[in-house]
């Protein structure tokens, strides 16, 4: 890749102002990073406090770990563009990508992501061994069980899918506390069930791009109608997880229940609106600042 600016029309787009940097972000999907570091942080941050953990003498295996998450996530996110090389073009949300305009060779995105899971790997597995295996077996679930197999034969994909995007908090955890427990486990659950939907609405959005481009999504298959009754669902799974944390205290227990009865109440207005795009934009950003405010509360609380 050159540093400097490139300037191209590959299929009418104009590409000025694309930097090297820029097409590194692509490749590593920069949003999805940042969206694990935090549940990732929340994760380590309540296993030094619940396990009483000096915060000051654990500054290396916090940079360890956080480090490590983030080169895994990113370099998943790599190799993911490297297999959706051939559909990517078919769709309008990815089509601009490096991997598909040229920018980056995909052998590229490949090496990159590889030398990133590895790296991340590595600094993982100085923290402790568990964090590692967790790592790793997030890699696997996101790589092979996700993009290369369910991604494209089954509407079920994104549940699968989201085996990998709830490991960050466990991965946190873990580089504290090998042995794990309960409350891991349940952070794991709310970040399970918090995906479905989340990622239901924006195929509701793309549901045009996710047929031509032959991907299986609930709206492709089943519809709107079905896919309005799956994030309902979800989100109604999504109340009873807040009482496996007893220990964040009543008022952690509050928030999220208040987070829960607003998606709720919007999950249940899709059954009126006229306007399934704007509706499914709404549960999107709903879902960005529920994961947002549930996680950053997890953290403010253990303050109070």
């Amino acid at each position: 890749m050159s540093n400097s600016r490139v300037v191209s029309a590959v299929n009418g787009a104009d590409f000025s102002g694309t930097t090297a940097w820029k097409d590194f972000l692509a490749l590593i999907k920069i949003g999805i990073v940042n969206s694990n570091f935090i549940t990732a942080f929340t994760g380590l941050w309540l296993a030094l406090y619940f396990t009483d953990t000096y915060f000051l003498g654990s500054l290396d295996v916090m940079f360890l770990a956080l480090l490590g998450s983030s080169l895994v996530v990113a370099g998943s996110c790599s190799i993911n563009n490297y297999i959706d090389r051939d559909i990517d073009p078919l769709m309008e949300r990815t089509k601009n990508r490096p991997t598909v305009t040229g920018r980056v060779a995909p052998t590229k995105a490949l090496g990159l992501g590889i030398s990133l899971v590895i790296v991340g790997e590595i600094m993982l597995f100085m923290t402790t061994v568990t964090a590692g295996l967790i790592g790793l077996f997030g890699v696997f679930s996101y790589v092979v069980l996700y993009s290369m197999w369910t991604k494209r034969k089954y509407a079920s994909n994104t549940i699968v899918g989201s085996i990998s995007g709830a490991v960050p908090p466990l991965i946190g955890w873990a580089a504290i506390d090998p042995g794990l427990g309960a409350i891991p486990f349940a952070l794991f659950l709310i970040m399970f069930v918090w995906q479905p939907p989340h990622f239901y609405a924006i195929a509701m959005r793309r549901v045009e791009e996710y047929r031509a481009a032959g991907i299986p999504m609930l709206p492709v298959v089943k519809g709107f109608a079905r896919t309005k009754l799956s994030m309902l669902l979800w989100v109604i799974a999504l109340f009873p997880l807040p009482f496996l944390l007893p220990s964040l205290g009543t008022a952690f227990i509050v928030l999220a229940t208040i987070l829960n009865v607003g998606w709720l109440a919007l999950a249940l207005a899709g059954y009126k609106t006229k306007n399934d795009h704007k509706w499914a934009t709404m549960m999107f950003v709903y879902s960005l600042n529920y994961l947002t405010i549930m996680f950053t509360g997890m953290v403010i609380l253990t303050f109070i």
